[in-house]
């Protein structure tokens, strides 16, 4: 069974980066550009977060490239949340995971009030416990995980109001 060719977003890294180099999502099966020779170089293992390195070789440049399945950086991305987004009022809020683990504690239940900073709960992953705080005040509405339940990346933990 194949799979079906999913888009990837490319980025700069390592000593080759700049800081104005731009994202790239490019479809999984585009084809280089008739005219340039590229080399791939050495490809690195998947890091946990499911990004590789990929060393190439265009026309005589040296690149090092960061790798990673589109789909996965934009659950990521929205796991994250940008910090303005997380800070405006009105609605609710979903906390979500940001990384794969065992849930090691929950320190709030629905119907609870928070404040900024305060947390909420603690995952657990590769043996460090990783707490997740409240990224504004309000008021807890659920909670979706249960100690020593697993969660994975975008799962939704809490939900503040």
């Amino acid at each position: 069974m194949t799979r079906p060719a999913r888009d990837v977003r490319v980025r700069s890294a390592g000593e080759t980066a700049h800081p104005d180099d731009p994202t790239l999502v490019l479809p999984n099966d585009e084809p280089v550009p008739a005219g340039h020779i590229v080399q791939q170089g050495a490809v690195g293992q998947p890091a946990r977060d499911g990004t590789r390195t990929v060393e190439v070789v265009v026309d005589g440049w040296r690149f090092v490239l960061v790798v990673e399945d589109d789909a996965r950086a934009t659950l990521r991305e929205r796991a994250t949340r940008a910090g303005d987004d997380s800070t405006r009022g009105g609605g609710a809020l979903e906390i979500r995971a940001i990384i794969p683990g065992r849930v090691a504690s929950v320190a709030v239940v629905p119907g609870d009030s928070v404040e900024a900073g305060q947390t909420l709960l603690a995952v657990e992953a590769m043996k460090m416990q990783n707490e997740l705080r409240a990224p504004r005040s309000g008021t807890v509405v659920r909670v979706a995980a249960a100690t020593g339940g697993t969660v994975e990346v975008g799962d939704v933990l809490v939900v503040v109001e």
